[in-house]
């Protein structure tokens, strides 16, 4: 685990501005990899809908600026920020972020889960830019084209794999979390991210499945179209970890915009591990009222 001190704001800021002098929106973070800035409508009702447009800060990734004073003010206002996120899907780059998780409790390996992927639909991922991170994962980043909007996604592809496009972000490289540092992966810091492979990228731009309808009557899409690896992470735990696994899994579900539909498979889920339903219907109304509160900042991080 990275240790957090005083010259870790500092070290923070000097990345965001190397960051940003390539190209890359930059915004600070604190140390749960959330915007660092709160929001200036915090507590209004209703709430804002503001993408700051008020001219203010604190409206996280639509913070992200390539420019340096702006990127300074930012870091500024934000003392005790200890990284920085990068926001996807932003000219010039327009970044897409393969988020690649090593957690058994998903069953699969992502990292190998991306290679059949590639080996049923016939691309390749090239060499680019790799961010390693605090829990042994990895970020691999890629560029797309200015026609394709990339949207955000948990577990769609495969169990494991997330995706940051557009209105999402990454936690840049030399960012320190509570639970560690990012840093840049061997032999990938003097590459520039490559483009996107088209096989991939029209996995990643295809609209979901529409609900099926029957007699009229409109049908929620089945866990194994959308959470399937979440609910997999749900069912994998072990007794003082069931209510942690399925607080962690509904927030993502939430945050992504499928909570209220993945939330009976969830519960299911979390009965089967031995959780009481009422306290696994608690914890995913907790998480719905976090990622709610948490919409107001931010859209997606990793």
């Amino acid at each position: 685990m990275a240790t957090i001190d005083r010259q870790t704001p500092t070290l923070a800021l000097a990345h965001a501005l190397a960051a940003a002098g390539r190209g890359l929106p930059v915004f600070p973070l604190s140390a749960t990899k959330l915007p660092a800035l709160r929001s200036p409508h915090h507590g209004e009702q209703p709430p804002a809908h503001c993408r700051g447009e008020c001219g203010l800060p604190g409206h996280g990734v639509h913070d992200a600026t390539t420019d340096p004073a702006a990127v300074r003010a930012l870091f500024a206002a934000a003392p005790r920020a200890t990284g920085y996120g990068i926001a996807c899907g932003r000219a010039p780059h327009r970044l897409i972020g393969i988020d690649l998780d090593v957690d058994p409790a998903y069953g699969s390996d992502a990292a190998g889960a991306l290679r059949q992927l590639a080996l049923q639909h016939l691309f390749t991922i090239p060499p680019t830019v790799t961010v390693l991170t605090p829990s042994g994962g990895r970020h691999l980043w890629l560029t797309g084209p200015a026609d394709a909007t990339v949207p955000n996604s948990a577990g769609r592809l495969a169990p494991g794999i997330d995706i940051r496009g557009s209105g999402g972000y990454l936690v840049g490289p030399g960012s320190v979390t509570a639970h560690g540092r990012y840093r840049l992966a061997p032999g990938t810091a003097h590459l520039t991210p490559a483009p996107c492979p088209r096989a991939l990228l029209r996995l990643l731009t295809q609209p979901r499945r529409p609900p099926t309808t029957t007699r009229g009557a409109t049908l929620t899409p089945t866990p194994d179209r959308r959470g399937e690896g979440l609910i997999q992470f749900v069912l994998a735990a072990h007794e003082g970890q069931r209510n942690t696994r399925l607080f962690w899994a509904a927030c993502r579900a939430y945050e992504h915009g499928f909570g209220d539909a993945l939330a009976d498979a969830l519960t299911a889920a979390a009965v089967r591990t031995g959780l009481p339903e009422h306290e696994a219907r608690a914890a995913i109304a907790s998480a719905a009222r976090l990622t709610s509160r948490r919409g107001e900042e931010t859209n997606g991080a990793a």
